[in-house]
């Protein structure tokens, strides 16, 4: 029939093999053959040509292949792929002469499988006239993804696999895809001690007009294969726990074990068989080494481990010698590197001692003075038994002066405010000293993500260097908003808000409002809370950490009025509705504070010295707030406040490593030396407490240091003292201190110029010791101490580092005590607890905690609680004390 297209070739990747085979039995059989349309074969008749009326033949002669000239190219079956680019991909073109059968129509096939993109490859000639062919090339396309199902697994794990796999919708489902698929997903459960998963993935077509089909991974887990028992061979030197220590991640089972599970995972073998043999070179063992293991079945579900170790001799340092250094002499860079002969030979002892504390290292004995390209080679010279001489090759290259400051990622933030921390100006010597204080600056103003603080000196021909800072901002501003209905009392609610960026200069720039102007690294904190009518309190506080912006020089403003209504409880049984309507009495606070402060630069620039005047005026109407017959009328406070800090840590949010100590000082004006209304016992009480005295310090100190991997203590003191400038005036109801539980006033307990100080495991306001270690009455409680001490040491694990959400757990020592007189003021007298809690930071709401303390000493006069018992506690914001 004219116009009937007959296979020329047929050649594709399923029956690429069955060709092969056909060919063979062929050329053995047959040297010409003739054969219908579609069979394969040797001469094919391609029907009536529409140039001539004779039939055309096509000799499939494999042994005598004939040429013929490419007439016409065509594609069909495509419907995603441009042809355009199929053909290009073949190697075909019009008018190339080919041998037919030939390698031009095979490596064609090879080329178009080879991509990957096509499931079946089929090329047919749908014209032959005398040595002209027309050709055809039918593709079958593979399948698009249009969705994964997972089946076999639960939920969460279908959740994780989707996330590490992370297979995009639309692509090709080739056999590369699939077998990729399946080594993920196998990797995937084999890290986490399935063994024996197995994961079969069939393409199950799901739209045949879209050429789409779905994934389906079906998966058996089995059982997790544990770790029945570890015998470790060949070890006479070194205690067998501290190896077995070493394997975090290879456990054997035993009874209790909770938290290190005992799985077998390959990939965490191979680490802790690395991290023995480390172990063994920081012990002196430098010829150490793992010499064989091996890992066989005990049964179904768990394993046996066999390892050999060859701890080979310990060694220790007998001579250092030094080449190459003229900055400084032998002694000198002994002196710095701190090892000495007789030392026990440690490789990562070395490197620490190279490159590790900045400021003490001897990297930063090269680096502080400008030779950024420092380098120290450690070198054996010798070895004779167990004792090594050990050679540092110095090479101290060139002075490098600072050419240019590069910053990059500050989004939000003026480069102003950025450039104003970093301590490497252009013009000075490189230090690396200096370059390590930048980045510890930078994380503490709170606007970047201290993670990703990033520091890259960049060399210059002339000897220079260019320092580029690049940071990530992170959102630094917090809101406190809570609020509900508390029945007879109305709304109870609190809104704060926190600006820690904030850029007064731009309020008249209506374009920077994001709500509010920021960039300028300013501090605006706006907060109102209320109970109904019965407690209201508003506070504005302004701070600018550069006054004038050329000095560290901090000013501040804060503003505040507290109003409290005391109801008559009564009325919630007799008369309901005017409950928190008709008060029996009230007070009052007004406060307003000016603050200044300074970077010091002795000792050293991490201390700051601040300084504030603060005024405020207490109303009391028919309200004796502290039992001592003050029931009406106004006291007055002025107090010079000065407080001197040192604060060195390296993370606000999770701090690693440094300390923060400060002793804060407030002082009254001594109104006793001028008049006798204070000491009188017959002045009137309204007169005697018209101007409060009083004189008080402060003490807090907290440090932090990192014990092994991201396990960090954090151990803190914390001590007031409250005084008065002579015998003759009674000390001060005002700024006393009260002891126990989370460290916040709840509601009916807003403290009016009190000290709150939190002891997790104790009632909140709990603690109390009086005269003599005599039980304190409720009102000697209520009106709290004049001393007190307390101490804790916590344990802290970071969970989340995350700028968004950085969470940590940690178990807590703690002990303190609050004194009613500096007589029965003893530091050993201690209530002890323990406990553990968890920390969430999240920049818009700050700090939230959660503990659970368990208090273990008595209470004597508590009306809450006398013996040992726990609780937990619930905390919002940093806590300081």
């Amino acid at each position: 029939m004219k116009g009937t297209p007959t296979t020329l070739v047929f050649l594709s990747r399923k029956r690429f093999l069955a060709g092969v085979v056909s060919l063979t039995l062929f050329i053995a059989l047959s040297a010409q053959a003739q054969v219908r349309p579609g069979f394969g074969g040797g001469r094919i008749t391609t029907g009536q040509s529409p140039v001539s009326s004779t039939p055309s033949l096509i000799d499939l002669n494999y042994a005598d292949p004939k040429e013929y000239e490419i007439e016409g190219l065509t594609v069909t079956g495509n419907k995603y792929l441009d042809p355009n680019s199929l053909l290009s991909l073949t190697g075909l073109k019009v008018g190339d002469k080919i041998r037919i059968p030939g390698e031009a129509i095979n490596g064609a096939i090879k080329r178009l499988m080879g991509q990957g993109l096509l499931e079946d490859v089929e090329i047919l000639a749908t014209k032959v006239d005398g040595s002209q062919v027309t050709l055809n090339v039918s593709i079958k396309e593979q399948p698009r993804l249009y969705k994964v199902t997972f089946v076999g697994i639960k939920k969460s794990e279908q959740d994780a696999l989707k996330d590490k796999i992370k297979l995009n919708l639309g692509r090709l489902i080739s056999n590369t895809l699939i077998k990729n698929t399946q080594l993920s997903v196998k990797k995937y459960f084999v890290e986490k001690g399935y063994l024996n998963t197995k994961v079969k993935i069939l393409s199950v077509p799901t739209d045949s007009t879209r050429n789409q089909a779905t994934m389906r991974v079906s998966i058996d887990k089995g059982s997790k294969v544990k770790i029945n028992n570890i015998e470790i061979r060949g070890r006479e030197l070194v205690d067998e726990s501290k190896i077995r220590m070493k394997m975090k991640g290879t456990k054997q089972m035993r009874f209790g074990r909770l938290f290190t599970p005992s799985k077998f995972v390959p990939k965490k073998f191979e680490e802790d068989k690395q991290k023995i043999v480390e172990f063994y070179n920081k012990e002196g063992y430098r010829d150490a080494a793992v010499t064989f293991d091996s890992v066989y079945a005990h049964d179904d579900r768990t394993v046996n481990i066999i390892m050999n170790i060859d701890e080979g001799q310990k060694y220790y340092v007998r001579t250092i010698s030094w080449e190459g250094n003229y900055l400084y002499t032998d002694e000198q860079l002994t002196q710095v590197l701190g090892l000495k002969k007789g030392d026990v030979y440690s490789k990562e002892d070395i490197e620490k001692k190279k490159n590790g504390i900045p400021g003490s290292d001897l990297s930063s004995a090269y680096m502080d003075r400008g030779y950024l390209y420092f380098n120290a080679e450690d070198v054996i010279k010798s070895v004779e038994g167990d004792s090594l001489d050990i050679e540092f090759r110095i090479f101290e290259g060139k002075q490098a002066t600072i050419n240019r400051i590069i910053l990059n990622g500050n989004t939000k933030t003026s480069d102003h405010v950025v450039l104003r921390e970093i301590r490497t100006l252009p013009g000075q010597k490189f230090s690396k000293t200096d370059i390590i204080r930048t980045q510890r600056e930078l994380s503490t103003l709170g606007y970047f993500d201290p993670e990703k603080i990033g520091i890259n000196p960049v060399p210059q021909p002339d000897g220079t260097v260019d320092i580029e800072y690049t940071v990530e901002e992170k959102p630094s501003d917090q809101i406190e908003l809570s609020g509900g209905w508390g029945g007879y009392v109305g709304f109870v609610g609190t809104l704060g808000l926190v600006f820690n960026n904030f850029s007064a200069r731009n309020i008249t720039n209506m374009k920077a409002w994001r709500p509010l102007p920021a960039g300028d690294g300013q501090k605006l904190a706006l907060r109102f809370q209320a109970n109904g009518r019965q407690f209201q309190t508003y506070s504005l506080t302004f701070t600018e950490p550069w006054l004038g912006g050329k000095r560290p020089n901090s000013f501040s403003v804060s503003l505040s009025r507290t109003v409290y209504r005391i109801s008559d409880y009564n009325q919630l049984y007799t008369n309901p509705s005017a409950y928190g309507k008709n008060f029996l009495g009230s007070y009052g606070n007004t406060m307003i504070s000016l603050g200044l402060g300074r970077r010091l630069r002795f000792p050293d620039d991490f201390f700051q010295l601040s300084n504030s005047l603060t005024y405020q005026r207490y109303e009391l109407n028919n309200y004796d707030i502290f039992g001592i017959g003050l029931r009406d009328g106004t006291s007055n406070s002025i107090t010079f406040n000065s407080t001197l800090a040192r604060n060195s840590i390296d993370n606000p949010q999770f701090p690693r490593s440094g300390s923060s100590i400060s002793l804060l000082a407030t002082f009254t004006p001594p109104y006793s030396a001028f008049s006798n209304k204070t000491t009188n016992a017959n002045v009137d009480v309204k007169d005697r407490y018209k101007w409060v005295e009083y004189h008080k310090w402060m003490f807090d100190a907290s440090w932090f240091a990192t014990v092994t991997g991201k396990l960090v203590l954090n151990a803190r003191a914390h001590m007031g003292f409250l005084g008065r400038y002579n015998n003759r005036t009674v000390f001060s109801p005002f700024e006393r201190f009260v002891l126990g539980g989370s460290g916040l006033a709840g509601t009916g307990q807003f403290a009016l110029a009190q000290d709150i100080i939190g002891l997790r495991g104790y009632n909140d306001r709990d603690v109390y010791t009086g005269l003599n270690g005599v039980s304190p009455t409720p009102l000697e409680r209520s009106q709290g101490g004049l001393a007190f001490s307390k101490y804790v040491m916590e344990l802290r694990y970071p969970v989340s580092l995350n700028p968004s959400a950085t969470i940590f757990v940690l178990t807590f020592l703690e002990a303190g005590n609050n004194w009613g007189s500096f007589k029965s003021y003893n530091p050993f007298d201690l209530k002890r607890s323990v406990g553990a809690g968890a920390r969430i930071f999240m920049p818009a709401f700050g700090l939230i905690g959660i503990d659970y303390g368990y208090g273990f000493d008595r209470m004597p006069g508590s009306p809450t609680r006398v013996g040992p018992g726990g609780q937990f506690h619930f905390t919002i914001g940093q806590q300081i004390r």
